[in-house]
């Protein structure tokens, strides 16, 4: 999620990797939607929800929130990931990991201390009615090490700090390996599928390991798609990423979204089996669902980075605004969206139509809030 400090050697020159900034502006809304999703009817936990019980409305918000889960993160490690090495050589092994540190430590740091704890007040307060001032809640307040959605930062803090040992340890540089194909890399995704099954057996999906907040289920992906981005860094896969491949890929994403997603739903019905299934190590379903959702998050990635390739590499003075302030969107997005919906919750209509208020208003606030936040200085030297 941090702002690339330098260019990788697989793309040049910089406007070829316009397309890669407007992808990250892309995805950075897409977290703002998927927690507004939840706020107002998906399923998964978020620091204030208001369900709606309407199952016309369920079933699209679930759909939706389970396709950017399948790939959404993922695809934010890849990005990192990319310009990791090309950062490190220029750099070398000491100024790399303190500025890897301060850019990303600091903001670990004022989330869990400053920012978490008034956004849990923010609820406290005004949706719970706890009137109450700051002061006395922090004075009973326990929380104090919460990543939140920062959970990211804090993983790729540590896969950076792991690609900092390999590198020291693993002297000779491993040779250049040619993009895999299609069918390769859909079969590189049921693999992760069955890992994660068995990953979920252990830790099903909605665990989480505090006060990290490292969702273990979801890891095999995350640590798959970190490794492939160093590896298409040092191997210049996105110089032989095709538009034709791209468009086999979304073809096979929408199919597995529109026709496979229903089929959950339509054979939960059939057998009556309890949902919670899909989400458990050791049932058959738990099975179908990780492979279905490694195919679909694989899938998307790669359709989105062979289209968009040929696409959306224009530059863009807008995207260009949006894409610098993205680090900082990720952080105080759930700031914005938080108080927008305790800031409705006595409106008494119903929870979707909230939905189609609040998410656009959340995009649109976070990324001005963002703007004006990176050029604060010495803020913007860290974000």
């Amino acid at each position: 999620m941090s702002t690339p400090e330098s260019q990788p050697a697989l793309i040049q020159p910089k406007n070829k990797i316009n397309y890669l900034d407007h992808l990250k502006v892309v995805l950075t809304v897409l977290v703002i939607l998927h927690h507004a999703f939840i706020t107002y009817g998906a399923p998964g936990g978020w620091y204030y929800s208001q369900k709606t019980t309407l199952a016309g409305a369920i079933v699209p918000m679930t759909m939706f929130v389970a396709v950017n889960q399948a790939f959404f993160m993922g695809f934010f490690f890849f990005l990192s990931a990319l310009f990791i090495p090309s950062s490190y050589d220029k750099k070398g092994p000491v100024k790399f990991v303190t500025d890897r540190l301060l850019r990303l430590g600091i903001p670990l740091v004022f989330y869990s201390l400053i920012l978490s704890p008034f956004l849990s007040f923010m609820v406290y307060y005004v949706a719970e009615g706890h009137h109450i001032t700051y002061l006395q809640y922090l004075g009973g307040f326990d929380g104090w090490i919460s990543f939140g959605v920062l959970w990211f930062v804090a993983a790729l803090l540590i896969f950076t700090l792991l690609y900092v040992l390999f590198r020291i340890i693993v002297k000779r540089q491993s040779r250049i390996k040619s993009l895999p194909s299609g069918t390769v890399i859909l079969l590189f995704a049921a693999g992760i599928g069955v890992i994660s099954y068995f990953v979920r057996i252990v830790f099903p999906v909605g665990w989480v390991l505090k006060p990290l907040g490292f969702q273990l289920g979801h890891f095999p992906q995350y640590i798959a798609m970190f490794i492939l981005g160093l590896i298409a860094s040092r191997s210049k896969w996105l110089n032989q990423a095709d538009y034709s491949m791209g468009k086999r890929m979304r073809t096979i994403a929408l199919c597995l979204v529109f026709i496979g997603f229903p089929l959950f739903f339509v054979i939960q019905k059939a057998l009556n089996f309890p949902v919670e299934y899909f989400n458990v190590g050791g049932h058959w379903q738990s099975l179908w669902y990780a492979v279905w959702e490694q195919l679909v998050g694989f899938s998307i990635v790669t359709a989105l980075l062979c289209i968009g390739k040929t696409r959306w590499g224009g530059a863009s003075a807008f995207m260009s605004k949006l894409s610098r302030c993205t680090f900082a969107v990720y952080i105080f997005h759930p700031l914005v969206l938080i108080a927008l919906s305790v800031a409705l919750h006595s409106w008494t209509i119903e929870p979707a139509l909230k939905l189609l208020i609040v998410a656009p208003l959340a995009v649109t606030f976070s990324f001005l809030l963002g703007m004006i936040i990176v050029r604060i200085p010495g803020v913007n030297k860290i974000i």
